[in-house]
């Protein structure tokens, strides 16, 4: 009998250490327990209701051991080694055995991993056990040895078993019958980061990918079964592989999109439409959606013809769950998904006289009674907004904080802001960072690329014929970046579409006299930029020829796409000199932009410069110490860097507009010298500036007053591919339009961008290194002469 050949022995160590007549010592290989009579003895330990044994699926655990497999499977004490083993005669290590016993005890502290740096051995305990260990170090249940190690690969003695029992049965507290733990787990801004593999930089990338997510996921739902699974959406676009499935392979009728696939082989249970799955249009959206298993949820976009909803709303999912004493239910979880209204005017040419769009906020009010009359007795809204703020305003595009403050709405999922939370926001009324709650509401906005899995836990208890939310927690979990495991099934899931993508963006398209960074694209010229803003230019010119346009002055906008920020510093362009692929072309121009070209005004031009000058905070030039020259509430592609003018930037001056574009200095005068072929433009001169549908469609000062808009239909990524092939050697050297205009003094100015920066720092000695921050970015000083 699997259970019992240690029973007496390890009864009587447990009575001498409740005693405390009895030190645990070192296991003997003779001596150490097996994972079945681990289970067993803590089982009984803590008095756990006992069934017959028959909901497991472990075929290798016997019918005396299994009860209480059973019990500790349900209770989310363990996992199996599969789907059917157990492995119950195993021996089990002291690591297993401490998380084992960690997750037997409730707490609602959160012990940080770096606990366990006190143990001389502590970077050899395993990095999937490791929020258990903590805890169980924490609580007190792991102390160590002596000598000030842990010895997590070593197995565990009868003797010793008692004494971690014992520590567990001070701190447990027995689960009331009538309690479900209910686990949501949630992805957000996958961006078609699949397979952990860097598109760009043609290699794998152990810090992205849903394949190493998976990892996690798994994880997470061993530790509780009662679980469900949801993305946030922006699923399609973002690299290189969401591109080759639109351009080179497009999605053919009753195919499943690679996206869909990889999320089907981890079994999501739903997704919401993030912006960017706007980019390539109704028509492939639908196509997408079409042979989908699980649902694609938005609730704030409707039909224009009709007024009905373009996408469904939300949906209702009957999830059996087991509850603390084994006994199952069917709970109801009413899920809502929205989207930044936006997306009208970021793709106003693809849905504009198609779609409208409401107020999200306005919109999960409106159907929290619908959703509730139908049943649910939890509610999750998958948020694709930003967090925004304390305030509201009809139509805004980050209003999950305001998600937060309604009744009825239980959980959360965000993203969109590519942030973390619990985490950032921390400055935000009501934010409990510990709890992962804002206003009493559990909120998880898990990062970008797969980088970080949301993790909420909901504990229910029954009243009559309803549920009730009694306590809740929300945390993120990050992927080990350390090591090339991940999930396989998501790897084979998109296994076709991923090599013929690295296939394709290897196609070489030309070459390059000089290495292209992104790395110093804030402040100043850069060859990212010039990249780009002459293609567009070449592309243009050839268009309007011939054109009733074709004698008024061609500028051309660019931003620096790649510039770190909140994508991390990783997050830049570096193109070596020579060959130059598709990859690199994908690596400049990262959006699937199609061209524009506005009909300007030069006072127009002057504001928009205005716009962009934003990015730079105001500088004191009297005062002395640090002033930090980058705005960092200032998105890196509002920079629009304008070619073919000369102008400068005096960041002396306070800012015209603030990041959101709102008129906050109407008196400011940043952009200085604005010329054109040498002459100062004048408020009156027209001008043509080629430019995104991004850009053409928003509310960009400026722009907005823009004379007339011509559609190019083409994408700016293609246009730039065009040109190279065109060209077959670019020389990327920029030409330096525009220079920060000369301060007064000395003031230290300082910036950040990536550690891997140095060796590109300009010969001329404006640019300085400082010091590495341990983010991976880098601290520089920049002096403008």
């Amino acid at each position: 009998m699997q259970g019992y050949r240690k029973a007496a022995m390890i009864l009587a160590a447990l009575v001498l250490v409740m005693s405390g007549l009895f030190t645990a010592a070192p296991a003997s290989a003779a001596d150490e327990v097996s994972r079945g009579e681990f289970i067993q003895s803590l089982v009984e330990a803590m008095d756990l209701p006992l069934k017959d044994g028959s909901s497991i699926a472990f075929t290798d655990v016997d019918a005396d051991l299994a009860p209480y497999v059973e019990a500790a499977f349900q209770l989310k004490l363990t996992s199996g080694k599969s789907e059917d083993k157990f492995a119950p005669d195993e021996m089990l290590t002291r690591e297993q055995g401490f998380a084992i016993a960690a997750r037997a005890v409730e707490t609602e502290e959160v012990y940080p991993t770096s606990i366990l740096s006190k143990f001389k051995d502590g970077r050899y305990l395993s990095m999937s056990l490791s929020e258990n260990l903590a805890e169980a170090t924490g609580i007190g249940l792991l102390l160590g040895y002596s000598d000030g190690t842990v010895k997590p690969s070593k197995g565990i003695s009868a003797r010793e078993m008692a004494a971690i029992i014992a520590r567990t049965l001070r701190e447990y507290t027995p689960v009331d019958s009538a309690d479900v733990a209910l686990r949501i787990l949630g992805t957000s801004d996958l961006h078609t980061n699949f397979v952990n593999y860097d598109y760009y930089q043609d290699r794998v990338s152990n810090s992205l990918g849903l394949a190493k997510t998976a990892v996690l996921i798994e994880q997470a739902r061993a530790e509780n079964p009662n679980n469900l699974l949801f993305d946030n959406g922006d699923l399609i676009q973002g690299t290189p592989f969401g591109s080759y499935k639109v351009v080179v392979d497009p999605l053919q009728p009753g195919e499943i999109h690679p996206a869909v696939a990889a999320l089907s082989a981890l079994d999501f249970d739903a997704t919401t439409l993030g912006n960017h799955e706007f980019n390539f249009g109704l028509e492939y959206l639908d196509e997408v959606i079409d042979d989908s298993p699980f649902p694609f949820l938005n609730a704030n976009v409707y039909d224009e013809a009709t007024g009905e909803n373009r996408f469904e709303p939300y949906t209702i999912i009957d999830k059996e769950v087991t509850d603390g004493q084994g006994e199952t239910h069917t709970i109801q979880v009413g899920v809502i998904g929205i989207v930044a209204p936006q997306i009208l005017k970021w793709d106003r040419a693809k849905l504009e006289g198609h779609v409208t769009a409401e107020d999200a906020v306005q919109t999960v009010e409106k159907f929290l009674p619908e959703v509730e009359a139908a049943g649910a007795d939890v509610v999750v809204v998958l948020s694709h907004s930003g967090m925004g703020d304390e305030n509201h305003e009809v139509g805004e595009e980050n209003i999950t904080y305001q998600l937060t403050e309604l009744e009825g709405v239980d959980a959360v999922i965000t993203g969109h802001n590519h942030d973390l939370f619990p985490g950032s926001y921390g400055d935000l009324a009501g934010v409990d960072t510990e709890q992962g709650t804002i206003n009493g509401t559990p909120v998880v906005m898990p990062g970008k690329f797969g980088s970080h899995l949301g993790v909420i836990d909901l504990k229910l208890s029954q009243e009559g014929d309803e549920w009730e939310v009694v306590s809740q927690q929300a945390q993120l979990r990050k992927i080990d970046s350390e090591t090339d495991e991940v999930d396989q099934t998501v790897i084979d899931a998109v296994k076709e579409a991923h090599e013929a993508t690295i296939e394709y963006v290897n196609s070489p398209v030309g070459e390059t006299t000089a290495p292209i960074t992104s790395y110093f694209s804030l402040v100043k010229d850069d060859p990212s930029i010039q990249l780009v803003t002459n293609a567009q230019l070449w592309y243009a010119e050839q268009q309007l020829a011939g054109t009733e346009n074709a004698d008024l002055p061609l500028l051309s906008a660019g931003a620096p796409f790649k510039a770190g920020g909140r994508n991390g510093a990783d997050y830049y362009t570096e193109i070596n000199t020579g060959e130059i692929a598709i990859k690199n072309v994908a690596d400049l121009y990262v959006y699937d932009n199609t061209m524009y070209v506005l009909r300007v005004t030069g006072a127009s031009l002057k504001d928009w410069l205005e716009m962009a000058a934003g990015q730079f905070n105001q500088i004191d030039s009297a005062a002395t110490g640090e002033q930090n020259l980058i705005n960092p509430d200032f998105r890196t592609y509002n920079f629009d860097v304008i070619d073919g003018v000369t102008y400068e930037i005096d960041v002396t001056e306070p800012a015209k507009y603030n990041a959101d574009g709102e008129l906050v200095n109407a008196d400011a005068n940043r952009i200085k010298n604005l010329m054109y072929d040498g002459e100062a433009v004048t408020d009156e001169q027209e001008f043509l500036v080629v430019t995104n549908n991004h850009r053409a469609t928003g509310n960009f000062p400026g722009v907005v007053d823009a004379l007339e808009a011509i559609d190019f239909a083409y994408e700016n990524r293609q246009a730039v591919q065009d040109y190279m092939v065109a060209e077959g050697t670019v020389n990327p050297t920029a030409d330096g339009n525009w220079t920060f205009a000369k301060v007064d003094g000395t003031p230290e100015l300082v910036f950040e961008t990536s550690g891997r920066a140095k060796p590109f720092m300009p010969e001329n000695g404006t640019i300085e290194w400082l010091s590495d921050l341990e983010s991976g970015f880098a601290k520089y000083g920049l002096v403008i002469e």
